[in-house]
């Protein structure tokens, strides 16, 4: 058993590690008397730590290094012998201190001298004495009330606290949709914030409420029961900077407004769900509530999240990065089996390629993604993941804003012509994005030369039928006097279909087509004209042969100034004159050259006739 605390220590070699530096026990000790006519042994390793510590601007490493000022300090006062001992830790050791490598050289240090092992880490004391060390182990006494955070958040209300060197305390309190940031203190100085960092730090250092804390250089994130702190020091700050939120509310899955149609959707078909939003929109707290809806239909539902605060019941495990990397929190997952994981959040391409992993491995999918719409989550996708295979990894978006449900989308890849494109051979893979309620479409995502593009149909179709009546209104003022037996059809934006007698097409096309040319250009349009009966005239014997770089109709009969027309298949495709030459010359690149050539290829009937 663990020796604790012992009161009096006279004539001993002792040997404090880092707990007990950056606890500050020693000096009270010392300066109380309970330390006597001793000798103060400082591992040279204990002193390496916390200048590494200082130099990356961690709060603890600095007051350690105070400390050890002030213990040899009052150990001279004292008469208390104090020196440092040992030898430098490598770079290996260094790299290895989180695993217990600088432990391990303390320990060595104590046994070496026969000195007695202060500590404030119970795994240290517990393998210094199976090690045959004399150990003194002192936990660290922790005033409740001080590091106890609800007292910031005595109104249920408040969602965040912010804390910063030189301005009030400021609360962000309200429901989503309706947050307001208050005051509530008076100005914090340099000495108070520092004693609140002190007073998390020491806390999470014995929690068991602890998760595993994310450090960087000037920056700190704590998971603490609920509340998720993030401390920030200069130089990566101006200030000393707290930032502590707690989620105001835990909701179930009927909390919602959700359709009857989605809440289906959800139940039976979704399996690779996308919840996005804004920061504070509420899509954290609704994956939980998604989460704690799939275990309650008796699936088996596990999350990814660095720090864990997803507020889940008991029966939902909560997976952290295994050594740091959710790539092997993923291979842990598929061999545990679960039926839906939610990811929360997922923000790096690495994130990004494993939900995907986890998805086409047949693990149902719930991923959290900051994103200010919802065609943006989806963006974030695309980027990285082939475009094929999106609709399989994503089938459902889910996007809130205020809390609440604003936009659902279902996903699918379709082989169709992109909205906006006319011709038959532009078909290629196209994912639509529809609105999951109404079926609306309202995007597509295909490829256009090298690059992936998500185009807004609602705009395009608004363009084009704005575009449309333009043209519409044009072509009616230009052929008002035709209008007793005309029909004039808009196809697309870019095409229109003149339907009218044939007495009048001759007058429309004008000679070798400049009338209608000019009309074209005009609108920035394509029109085709046809009869509008199927009353065709009578069929002209002729023969088409191919000259170089055109198509040649060729009569028998002599009909040199007369307008004929052509037909595919009782199809009009052309009205002509024909030449001095007893010819029509068609090109073969134009249109209706290619037309012609595909359908003797394939063997369609072409007939010319006369217009009256």
């Amino acid at each position: 058993m663990v020796k604790t605390n012992k009161d009096k220590f006279n004539k001993v070699k002792i040997v404090p590690d880092t707990s007990i530096i950056i606890s500050q026990i020693l000096t009270e000790k010392i300066e109380k008397g309970e330390i006597k006519n001793s000798e103060i042994i400082i591992p040279i390793a204990v002193l390496d730590e916390l200048q590494a510590q200082a130099s990356k601007n961690q709060k603890i490493g600095l007051l350690g290094l105070e400390e050890l000022k002030k213990i040899k300090e009052i150990s001279t006062k004292k008469k208390i012998k104090f020196r440092y001992l040992g030898t430098r830790p490598s770079l290996e050791d260094i790299k290895l201190s989180r695993s217990g490598r600088i432990d391990a050289i303390i320990r060595d240090e104590s046994i070496k001298n026969d000195a007695i092992l202060f500590t404030g880490d119970y795994v240290q004391a517990i393998v210094a004495e199976a090690m045959g060390a004399k150990v003194n182990y002192i936990p660290k006494e922790i005033n409740e009330e001080d590091s106890n955070l609800d007292k910031f958040f005595k109104d249920e209300l408040i969602s965040s606290v912010h804390i910063k060197e030189g301005i009030p305390i400021r609360v962000k309190k309200g429901l989503p949709g309706d947050i307001e940031l208050v005051s509530i203190d008076k100005e914090i100085e340099e000495e108070e914030i520092n004693k609140i960092i002190k007073d998390i730090e020491d806390f999470a250092r014995v929690s068991k409420k602890r998760d595993k804390q994310i450090i960087r250089d000037g920056a700190k994130v704590i998971q603490l029961d609920k509340f998720r702190i993030t401390i920030t020091m200069p130089p990566f700050s101006d200030k000393p900077e707290i930032t502590i939120i707690k989620p105001i509310k835990k909701l179930q899955i009927s909390d919602y407004d959700i359709p009857k149609k989605l809440m289906e959707r959800i139940e039976v078909a979704a399996e690779g769900i996308l919840v996005a939003g804004s920061p504070g929109s509420g899509k954290s707290t609704f994956a939980s509530s998604l989460a704690e809806f799939y275990s309650a239909k008796n699936k088996i539902v596990k999350t990814i999240e660095s720090p864990k605060d997803l507020q889940v019941n008991p029966e939902i495990s909560q997976y952290g990065p295994l050594e740091g990397d959710f790539e092997k929190t993923a291979e842990i997952l598929l061999l545990v089996r679960p039926d839906y994981t939610v990811f929360d959040e997922v923000r790096k391409s690495r994130d990004f390629m494993i939900f995907a992993d986890l998805r086409l491995s047949g693990v149902g999918m719930i991923g959290v993604v900051h994103a200010s719409n919802p065609v943006n989550s989806i963006q974030r996708f695309i980027e990285r993941i082939e475009m094929g295979m999106i609709s399989n990894i994503v089938d459902t978006v889910i996007f809130l804003k205020d809390g609440k449900i604003e936009k659902t989308y279902q996903l699918e890849l379709v082989m169709k012509v992109p909205t906006g494109m006319l011709e038959a051979d532009l078909t290629r893979p196209v994912i639509e994005i529809r609105d999951f309620i109404d079926s609306t479409l309202e995007y597509e995502i295909y490829t256009y030369g090298e690059e992936k593009v998500i185009i807004p149909v609602i705009e395009i179709e608004k363009k084009e039928r704005k575009t449309k009546d333009v043209s519409m209104k044009k072509l009616k003022e230009n052929y008002a006097k035709y209008e007793e037996d005309m029909n004039i059809e808009m196809i697309s934006s870019k095409r229109a279909l003149i339907k009218t007698d044939k007495k009048n097409i001759p007058e429309i096309i004008g000679r070798n087509g400049q009338n209608i040319m000019n009309m074209e250009k005009k609108l920035g349009i394509k029109i085709d004209v046809e009869p509008n009966n199927n009353a065709l005239g009578k069929n002209i014997n002729h023969i088409i042969h191919e000259t170089g770089n055109s198509l040649d109709i060729l009569f028998k009969k002599k009909l040199d100034g007369k307008t004929l027309n052509v037909y595919i298949d009782n199809q009009y495709i052309l009205s002509a004159t024909v030449g001095k030459r007893n010819r029509i010359r068609v090109a073969k690149e134009s249109d209706i050259g290619k037309s012609i050539i595909n359908a003797i290829i394939q063997e369609q009937k072409i007939i010319v006739t006369n217009i009256d």
